[in-house]
């Protein structure tokens, strides 16, 4: 059984998931891919891992790091939890390349494409920190949450400006 919470944040409102331990799930309202890998129906009912990962929130959207993450279950491939793994060792403040995170899994650039694939499914937005990963220029590209709400996350934890790929 899978279970929902939804919560406000500075930039929407966020739902997050759970299947009853760990946290399945955070995204954005409206985002790409919401909810693609939850059950038919679940549950809405507050859990601890949801008072944790608000906790979390509320650190992060303060601009602080936080010193804690809650239990993570994200689901998928291996590929895409390989993926997964090499966002969250993108520091907060900082960003990387598709390409640079193909080349640590020891693909050749053609394999940008399918991390950003990975990336674009990341079920865990934010603490799985997906809105890090920019264009071979450094440019903003894709984001499941939006372009505008990945430029605000990023600018929040570097006070950098970037500019969209038009």
């Amino acid at each position: 059984m899978d279970y929902t919470w939804h919560c406000d944040s500075p930039l929407g409102g966020i739902t997050l998931a759970s299947d009853g331990e760990a946290l399945i799930g955070l995204w954005f309202d409206g985002q790409k891919h919401f909810a693609a890998s939850l059950d038919e129906a679940p549950e809405e009912r507050f859990l601890p891992v949801f008072e944790e990962t608000a906790r979390w929130l509320d650190y992060y959207f303060a601009g602080r790091v936080p010193d804690f993450t809650p239990k993570l279950a994200p689901r998928g491939t291996p590929f895409r939890w390989a993926v997964w793994a090499l966002l969250s060792d993108i520091p907060f403040g900082q960003t990387a390349t598709y390409g640079e995170i193909a080349a640590r899994m020891g693909l050749t650039s053609a394999g940008a494409r399918a991390v950003g694939g990975a990336v674009a499914r990341n079920p865990v937005s934010l603490i799985i920190p997906c809105h890090r990963v920019v264009g071979a220029d450094s440019r903003l590209t894709g984001y499941a949450g939006g372009l505008e709400r990945k430029r605000r996350l990023l600018e929040m934890e570097q006070g950098v400006r970037f500019v969209t790929k038009t």
